[in-house]
């Protein structure tokens, strides 16, 4: 379960709607890509081929590999260190008429106690002279929660995700852009070996842990805005603010600011900076003053109130490969990301303290690194 979440936070997908009016070029992308921090390692690989006919049909398959080494603060004082390896496929397909994309796609990834399936839809269309793009956008995913250990545990949770993108190009050097999404959950939505702890005079360490309790429920709506300035020496500017709000009383801003910088006719170097900030949920509490104190209970520190600031450079190198005539053009594409985690309310118990809830506060920082290759064909 893990896995879903890091892939998410160290951003090594995206999944947006497409541009209509032209479909994209064909190509492959291999890629690498690696998390480290708060005691959990991700890597492995990834691929990602795609294929048009006549100009108006495109397929695309995708394969990723997650290889997951947790002794996490969450695993180490409640449970035991765990390796895991999560799969995952893809399918997609696209149909351009006239100026409108159509867009189908299908996902299924597994781990030992995960199983996801997801699929997708979405159509796009070019108007106003082409200035104006709009993107309309459903997912659907079904997953399975299983709990390690248990052959009697088996869960479900009901997604579905609808969008709404617009993108406008504004002048010969600006472009902006809006989203709109919503997603609605119902199902398992905790996880089956996090706890949480509550205050217990009897207990050596002032404290003992129960299950955590989430509601069935959850209804999450982001919008987002951006904006893409291209200066007269070739470099773009990008920036964007993300606002998240839910009925779990969670609250988000993201803020994010990204340079793109052409240099000679190879190269292309990026750097970005990207801000978080949350609200915790409203059952969430690091501890709690007695056992079952409410319906509800979480001590999951993706529920607590947090920040986070992200450093990120990258640099890209166009070749050719002359001995392989099918590639137009390749490039090799280096990333990295650091992500620095800071926690307003859920502390470290790894230090003991004399009085529960005077621990030192939790933050960590994470490395993130994607090394990709691409060629068009």
């Amino acid at each position: 379960m893990f896995c879903r979440l890091v892939t998410v936070v160290a951003c090594l997908s995206v999944v947006a709607p497409a541009m209509a009016g032209v479909l994209d070029d064909d190509r492959a992308d291999i890629m690498y890509h690696r998390y480290d921090g708060g005691g959990v390692t991700i890597d492995g690989p990834s691929l990602l081929v795609r294929k048009k006919f006549a100009e108006k049909y495109a397929v695309s398959a995708s394969y990723y590999i997650d290889m997951v080494s947790s002794a996490s603060i969450d695993v180490v004082t409640t449970a035991s260190p765990y390796k895991e390896e999560r799969k995952e496929y893809g399918l997609g397909f696209e149909y351009l008429r006239d100026k409108i994309t159509y867009n189908l796609g299908f996902s299924n990834s597994k781990e030992s106690d995960y199983e996801a399936n997801t699929a997708r839809a979405s159509i796009s269309q070019d108007m106003f002279g082409d200035l104006t793009t709009v993107s309309l956008s459903f997912a659907r995913g079904w997953d399975k929660v299983f709990r390690r250990g248990d052959d009697l545990f088996s869960d479900q949770v009901d997604r579905r995700v609808y969008g709404i993108d617009l993108s406008q190009i504004a002048t010969r050097a600006l472009i902006l852009g809006f989203s709109l999404e919503t997603v609605t959950e119902e199902g398992f939505l905790n996880n089956p070996y996090r706890s949480v702890r509550y205050l217990d005079p009897e207990a050596a360490s002032g404290y003992a842990y129960e299950p955590e309790r989430y509601p069935q429920t959850r209804t999450g709506t982001a919008l987002a805005m951006r904006a893409r300035y291209f200066l007269p020496y070739r470099a773009a500017l990008q920036g964007e603010y993300r606002y998240y709000t839910d009925d779990w009383d969670i609250r988000a801003h993201t803020a994010e600011l990204s340079y793109t910088q052409p240099w000679g006719e190879k190269w292309t170097f990026d750097a970005h900076y990207r801000f978080h900030t949350q609200d915790g949920a409203d059952f969430y509490n690091d501890l709690f003053p007695r056992q079952n104190y409410q319906n509800f209970l979480a001590r999951d520190k993706e529920l607590a109130t947090m920040s986070s600031h992200t450093v990120g450079v990258g640099a890209s190198y166009e070749f050719t490969m002359p001995w392989l005539k099918f590639l137009r053009k390749s490039t090799v594409n280096l990333k990295y990301d650091l992500i620095m985690f800071k926690y307003d309310d859920f502390r470290d118990l790894r230090v003991t303290s004399l009085e529960p809830g005077t621990e030192p506060l939790y933050s960590f920082d994470a490395n993130v690194i994607q090394l990709f290759f691409s060629g068009w064909f």
